[in-house]
């Protein structure tokens, strides 16, 4: 008998790491599908060519699918890991959600985090360095030479940047069991790196969220139709009509040797052409969406942002004067033991709302700042470097919502002490699981 037990709950453990594997591999390849065709939609078609550079570029297009579809995963991880605490609470015993258990959960925050380490410190570089190389000099040109360049590059990379680590750690803390734990490069030098970054995302998000929340009434309202008050639409088109057929005739009058001039106006006629594509669509809406839709989305964004900042503000007081209020690392009830709102079910979908709502707004404020304003991709125009560019930035900023999210009080989730499948799960020690 006890043989006979011994083989069924290996059975049983061997068809649950195939479940959980074959729901990862699933989930994983609806958000690479998706992740390839929003790349592709930004993508420059001048780059489809065919021959080396094509190769190079259809490789860099697939390792940045790669990196989105993992950042996606990293944003819905914590949203998908609160309602599946709320499912478990309201059919523990359901036959079809057996599959939803806290081994699952902790396999797909270890597998997020994996990844993006993995994109992070190895796929990125290796996209950058391949679409830059050229191949070394006295070297047969071909995509053998190009990736001995790249595989170079990331050496010297490595090297680099493990050799700033000691620097700062001999500054910072001269210590022999310090110098000794970076040749751990594994156990501690990865999760240490990408703690680093995790704490970069974080301030990064704290510099866009601010700026995106302040921005997000403004790209709205550049989105939705706005309602037309004391506004004749009629008129204000038939003007622009006339505007852009007297810049359309001088166009057409100007000689080509005064280039700068034909450029302006080019520019001119352009602007003249969005502006009454703008006005046709805004008489074209429907009474509904014009009087309707856009105030209640603003009323809407209103509404999330109050709660948002009523919420934080809050957070910030509970830490000020109750110092059982601070973060624990790992310790709390896990999943499917306990509600993580008071308001149970609405309090997640809630906190769910809020959590997309704050991811939403620092990717608004992240291309509003200046600096970064040059990384806003273009329909059809946009080339892989800046695609590149555009999924490190996703990824780092991906990686530091869940952190975040649970410093400023926004949600209580945590991944110790999970529900009645958690002894299955393996323990983990990435900087996700740390922070949750």
């Amino acid at each position: 008998m006890e043989g006979q037990d011994e083989v069924s709950a290996r059975e049983q453990h061997f068809h649950s790491q195939v479940r959980e594997s074959t729901i990862c591999f699933l989930l994983f390849a609806i958000l690479y599908v998706v992740s390839y065709f929003i790349i592709t939609r930004y993508k420059r078609k001048s780059d489809e060519q065919e021959d080396e550079d094509a190769i190079v570029n259809r490789i860099s297009l697939f390792l940045s699918t790669f990196t989105l579809a993992v950042s996606a995963g990293a944003v819905l991880l914590l949203p998908f890991s609160i309602i599946s605490n709320e499912i478990l609470l309201s059919f523990p015993h359901n036959y079809y959600i057996q599959w939803l258990n806290g081994s699952l959960i902790h396999g797909l925050w270890n597998l997020a985090s994996l990844f993006s380490n993995l994109c992070l410190f190895v796929l990125m570089p290796f996209a950058f360095f391949f679409l830059e190389s050229e191949g070394f000099a006295g070297l047969k040109k071909g995509i053998r030479a190009r990736i001995l360049e790249t595989l170079v590059m990331l050496l010297l990379l490595a090297l680099l940047i493990l050799g700033i680590v000691w620097v700062a750690s001999a500054l910072i803390d001269n210590d022999a069991a310090s110098m000794e734990s970076l040749y751990d490069l594994w156990e501690f030098y990865l999760p240490y790196l990408y703690s680093c970054i995790s704490l970069m995302g974080c301030l990064l998000l704290l510099l866009c969220t601010p700026v995106g929340l302040s921005r997000m009434f403004t790209v709205m309202g550049q989105l939705l139709v706005k309602p037309t008050i004391l506004e004749d639409l009629d008129e204000q088109i038939y003007i622009i009509t006339l505007e852009e057929e007297a810049l359309q005739r001088r166009l057409n009058g100007l000689s080509s040797s005064v280039e700068c001039n034909i450029m302006e106006l080019e520019q001119e006629l352009e602007n003249v052409k969005t502006l009454k594509t703008k006005l046709e669509r805004r008489k074209k809406a429907s009474a509904w969406e014009r009087n309707l839709v856009y105030p209640a989305v603003m009323v809407l964004l209103l509404i999330e942002t109050s709660i948002s900042v009523l919420l934080v503000a809050c957070n910030i007081l509970c830490l000020l004067v109750d110092e059982t209020a601070m973060p624990k690392g790992t310790r709390g009830p896990g999943i499917g033991n306990a509600s993580l709102s008071t308001f149970g079910f609405v309090g997640a979908a809630l906190e769910i709302i809020l959590i997309f709502y704050l991811m939403v707004s620092s990717v608004v404020g992240f291309y509003s700042l200046r600096f970064f304003g040059n990384f806003t991709p273009k329909k059809d125009d946009t080339t892989m470097t800046k695609i590149i560019g555009n999924c490190v930035s996703i990824l780092v900023l991906s990686s530091a919502l869940p952190v975040m999210s649970r410093t400023l009080g926004l949600h209580k989730l945590h991944l110790s002490n999970t529900s009645r499948d958690s002894e299955t799960a393996k323990p983990s020690v990435n900087g996700h699981q740390k922070a949750l």
